[in-house]
């Protein structure tokens, strides 16, 4: 064979046309159903998991006092990336809407740390529940760069809760967590004197 004679052949042969959209649509519509279900689990699956924690008593809230007390020691802006079990970053806390990511405004008094979140709930965490604050890489399954997450971990009812927060300027964070610990050491040395008296 010649290869005009290969080229014409070639030309000529041409493959079927699809005519079973019988079978299309049943694939699309499996798919579809599959998707559906897998997104089902997801949010059982979520839900289940704000049952199991249903212990977690409710979030305090900002006090109303003004004066001293009431004045910010520092602030910041940035996101919230969850909260955890104390020690455990994947064990993601999904009651009271601790689970949910967004954005935040951090105030740190000396009553303790207000996390106002848009769009979600906020929450206080007072002064004497403060544990430690930390520099770290991951919470909640988000994992970041080294340093690049405040992580502050509280007492609330009989848990320790990790929360990860990220500000805008990253440079803010040893910041945070020389002020917090320094705070939570002041705290504790004076709970410690007055259990003495």
């Amino acid at each position: 064979m010649t290869p005009l004679e290969l080229t014409h052949l070639a030309a000529g042969e041409k493959s079927a046309p699809v005519t079973d959209w019988a079978a299309r649509i049943g694939w699309l519509v499996g798919l579809a159903l599959f998707i559906a279900l897998v997104y089902w689990l997801m949010r059982e699956g979520w839900k289940w998991r704000g049952t199991l924690q249903g212990d977690l008593p409710e979030l305090p809230t900002a006090p109303e006092e003004v004066g001293e007390a009431k004045l910010a020691v520092l602030s910041m802006s940035g996101r919230y990336h969850g909260s955890t079990t104390a020690g455990q970053w994947l064990d993601r806390i999904v009651a009271h809407g601790l689970g949910t990511r967004s954005r935040v405004e951090l105030t740190l008094t000396e009553a303790g740390l207000d996390v106002v979140r848009p769009g979600a709930t906020d929450f206080f965490i007072p002064a004497g529940a403060l544990r430690e604050a930390l520099l770290g890489k991951g919470i909640a399954g988000k994992v970041l760069s080294e340093g690049g997450l405040l992580v502050v971990t509280w007492a609330h009812g009989d848990r320790l809760i990790d929360s990860g927060f990220r500000s805008d300027h990253a440079a803010e964070h040893t910041e945070w967590v020389d002020t917090l610990n320094s705070m939570i050491k002041k705290s504790l040395e004076t709970t410690d004197t007055e259990g003495a008296r």
